[in-house]
């Protein structure tokens, strides 16, 4: 079969995770959300290339016309899970934010090298303060609250009751967050730093 792309792989390993998980395929709404795409057209293109490639098949009279072919069930990491996406994370200035889950992203313990028992999260990056560790604005960050931070790890943590992805450092025994982007200052709290994950994998979107 023709190879995909890694946006088509994406949409496909969502597709199959659904329909193994709850027996049906998700609409194309479901697809432009779950991704972020700005209209259903880009989810339509997508499927479009899938079923081109040979790893969909068409059922124009179905109210939703796609299933990913038996061969390729077979190739669904059994590990393949979908984890809560709690809105945005400032990769800039710290801000203030609530944690509300607004829908899912679909990743692979196994292949992360995570157990089952992980606490998995993801946030969306917004900002260029950690563009150094190749970390862009609109990436989705994947987040794992259980791992224990050390030096030089990208962290998600409240500093001061304010939110920021940063680079864990410490200073005389002292932690605080460092900006991988010459034009941002470091973060050095002054009353209370919490780390709330360790970022464990980076998902690159390729729309």
């Amino acid at each position: 079969m023709e190879a995909l792309t890694s946006r088509q792989q994406q949409v496909l390993d969502y597709i199959q995770a659904s329909q193994t998980q709850h027996g049906v395929v998700p609409t194309m709404r479901e697809i432009a959300r779950q991704f972020g795409f700005r209209s259903m057209t880009a989810a339509a293109d997508h499927v479009r290339a899938l079923r081109r490639k040979g790893y969909l098949v068409h059922h124009p009279r179905a109210a939703r016309s796609h299933s990913v072919i038996p061969a390729m069930q077979t190739m669904v990491p059994r590990s393949l899970i979908n984890v809560p996406l709690y809105g945005t994370i400032p990769a800039g200035f710290a801000d203030e934010r609530t944690q509300e889950a607004e829908r899912t992203v679909a990743i692979d313990l196994e292949t992360l090298g995570l157990r089952p028992d992980s606490k998995i999260f993801a946030l969306e990056v917004r900002g260029d303060s950690m563009i150094n560790r190749h970390i862009c604005d609109g990436d989705i960050a994947i987040i794992d609250r259980s791992r224990t931070p050390k030096q030089g790890d990208v962290v998600t943590a409240l500093i001061d009751r304010e939110s920021t992805l940063k680079t864990l450092e410490f200073e005389n025994g002292r932690p605080y967050l460092r900006a991988e982007n010459p034009h941002y200052l470091n973060l050095h709290p002054s009353h209370e730093l919490l780390i709330q994950g360790v970022m464990v994998a980076l998902v690159r979107r390729h729309v």
